[in-house]
């Protein structure tokens, strides 16, 4: 009997991958002498998904945070970045998540695509997948792993208390 791949899994390489495209394509270094450069426009598209989400998923409590076309998603068994393209034209809309890095190493290997399909409603990102297919659902009835996730501000981490003289 062939062992189903762990939906928690399947879920954090989707996020794993959505983050590493997002973050892929941005450079944070400059060549010598090279005045700063505003960073190229979010497309469209992209500018609804940005930011940081929480929520449920096939692995119990999840966060997935997007920033340009990178997806981090982290739950209690570890984390994924991913970078993701999202295809024109796809109804419902589309999520082609690549896995660059997994934290613990995991079976899915680098590099494999997670599809998905997603939508926004009532300020909640809905993502949906088949468990390990090479092709995206074709409805939200037909997902084996659900994923329901609503923005919330990123915490900063507490620097300590400030000293005044």
């Amino acid at each position: 009997m062939k062992n189903a791949p762990h939906r928690p899994f399947a879920l954090g390489a989707l996020a794993w991958l959505l983050a590493a495209s997002l973050t892929a394509c941005a450079s944070k270094t400059k060549p010598p002498g090279v005045e700063s450069a505003a960073p190229p426009p979010l497309a469209e598209e992209l500018k609804p998904l940005q930011g940081h989400w929480e929520g449920e998923g096939a692995g119990g409590k999840c966060t997935i945070t997007i920033t340009g076309n990178s997806l981090n998603y982290t739950n209690s068994s570890g984390s994924f970045n991913t970078t993701f393209i999202l295809p024109a034209g796809a109804e419902p809309r589309q999520l082609h998540a690549t896995i660059q890095a997994c934290s613990p190493p995991s079976k899915d290997p680098i590099g494999k695509v997670v599809f998905a399909i997603f939508k926004i409603e009532d300020g909640t990102l809905l993502l949906g997948t088949y468990d390990g297919s090479d092709t995206p659902p074709k409805n939200f009835d037909a997902v084996l792993d659900r994923y329901a996730v609503k923005k919330v501000p990123l915490q900063k981490k507490d620097a300590g208390p400030s000293h005044t003289r």
